[in-house]
């Protein structure tokens, strides 16, 4: 599982606190737990609309100053993603695009023949569709933009738009047949979405994710938006792995064990 840590977003009302005051002990410190705890990516957003690239800039260079943990690049702007793709040290994640106006041309011109991965979310400018097959039009028009621009498929992180449980008409049912179907059919196209997303306004939340981790990785997503730093997720999607097969000889679950990342040192 490519693990993308979440908690550097101005969402979150600590990390707005924190922007808003420049706290920047507050930032180096979960972009080093976060690393520590086995994070590929840490997303940084800002979440404001002025001065975004600014108060990005200052975030990544906080970052980069305590791990070299590649950089999710988080805005809803491509224009501003593509300007901060020059602050930071190495190819990260673009975070992200979608089907709405011209944020695919806005952004794929500057990622093809790079190492930089890109999310990419299936909706467009009708919104989110509700069926699974309008999202499958959405991802193969995607997928037929990354093919021009010489987009590596293995670079590709789709997010097929989890949405909050207490709302949906049918569960996961959704979210899993547009799973099964980039699987099935593109196989090297990593699948991911946020988490947490799913247990929105619902009780013990952390149930309702973890369980939603594992039927989503079963379905194919091998890329996920989460905290990190919870460790019974996190000991989820390792057993997880170990139990579809993903781990041979459960290497990875016994070492990230032993390192803490989840449960007692031993």
């Amino acid at each position: 599982m490519i693990i993308i840590g979440e908690k550097l977003n101005g969402s979150i009302p600590s990390c707005a606190k924190a922007i808003a005051e420049r706290n920047a002990d507050y930032i180096r410190d979960l972009a080093k737990r976060q690393a520590e705890a086995g994070a590929d990516f840490i997303d940084v957003c800002a979440s404001i609309n002025e001065g975004e690239l600014e108060v990005l800039k200052w975030m990544i260079d906080l970052v980069q100053e305590v791990t070299d943990t590649p950089i999710s690049i988080d805005s809803p702007n491509a224009k501003v993603l593509v300007e901060a793709m020059k602050l930071v040290k190495r190819p990260g994640l673009f975070n992200s695009v979608s089907g709405e106006g011209t944020k695919i041309e806005d952004a794929f011109p500057h990622l093809a023949g790079t190492d930089w991965h890109v999310m990419a979310l299936l909706c467009d400018d009708t919104g989110i569709p509700k069926t699974a097959q309008k999202r499958i039009e959405v991802f193969e028009m995607i997928m037929k933009k990354a093919d021009e621009y010489g987009i590596k498929h293995d670079h590709i992180h789709i997010d097929p738009l989890v949405e909050m449980l207490c709302t949906s008409e049918n569960g996961i049912e959704t979210v899993v047949e547009v799973m099964t179907y980039i699987k099935t059919h593109y196989p090297e196209v990593h699948i991911s979405g946020a988490v947490s997303n799913i247990s929105f306004n619902l009780p013990a939340r952390r149930l309702i994710n973890q369980a939603f981790a594992v039927l989503a990785m079963n379905a194919g997503m091998d890329s996920a938006v989460l905290d990190p730093l919870n460790q019974d997720l996190m000991g989820m999607i390792y057993a997880t792995e170990a139990l579809l097969g993903k781990d041979e000889m459960c290497i990875e679950y016994i070492t990230k064990y032993r390192e803490g990342i989840f449960g007692q040192k031993k």
